[in-house]
């Protein structure tokens, strides 16, 4: 039996960052994921998907992400349930996420840029966890686009892509 699911979308919110009683770190976070087609109007739709992620990746999303960033989610999806206030069974199916990655710099889906072009404020901290590039290195490759520059940040528009496009 198999249960693994992927998604790539921008987070809704800001995560919230609990402890559960015995001091381990839980963070949860909603995943809007756009889908792969526009519906009657011409619009794309998403659906936003409930994660779940432990221990110190959930303090890492907690202190690395925030509303609006670009996140790469690979985990499981889980079903829970409880009895709500009222008496009644309430299910909950959720993502339990083993791993969480951070698609942009920390500051850029704020639009923030600094005069030396990089995003934010510490150079070095941009990427966390030793995901960031020499800036030497980043200003002699002027042939490639930089991971960081969003070619259609502020446009305003969807994007339209099929799956032909996507490598997997």
């Amino acid at each position: 039996m198999m249960n693994r699911v992927i998604l790539v979308g921008r987070l809704t919110k800001d995560p919230e960052l609990r402890y559960t009683p015995n001091g381990v770190p839980v963070a949860t976070f909603t995943l809007a994921v756009n889908r792969s087609f526009t519906n009657q109007q011409g619009e794309r739709e998403a659906d936003f998907i409930n994660c779940v992620v432990w221990r110190k990746p959930a303090e890492n999303v907690a202190n690395y992400l925030k509303k609006g960033s670009l996140a790469g989610v690979d985990g499981r999806i889980q079903t829970r349930n409880y009895e709500g206030q009222d008496g009644k069974r309430v299910y909950v199916t959720e993502i339990l996420a083993e791993s969480v990655q951070f698609l942009e710099p920390r500051s850029s889906s704020a639009g923030e840029r600094n005069e030396g072009g990089s995003y934010g404020n510490q150079r070095n901290n941009d990427y966390p966890f030793g995901q960031n590039q020499n800036q030497n290195q980043r200003n002699n490759n002027n042939n490639y686009t930089r991971v960081d520059d969003d070619p259609f940040a502020n446009d305003g528009k969807t994007i339209d892509i099929s799956d032909d496009d996507l490598p997997f």
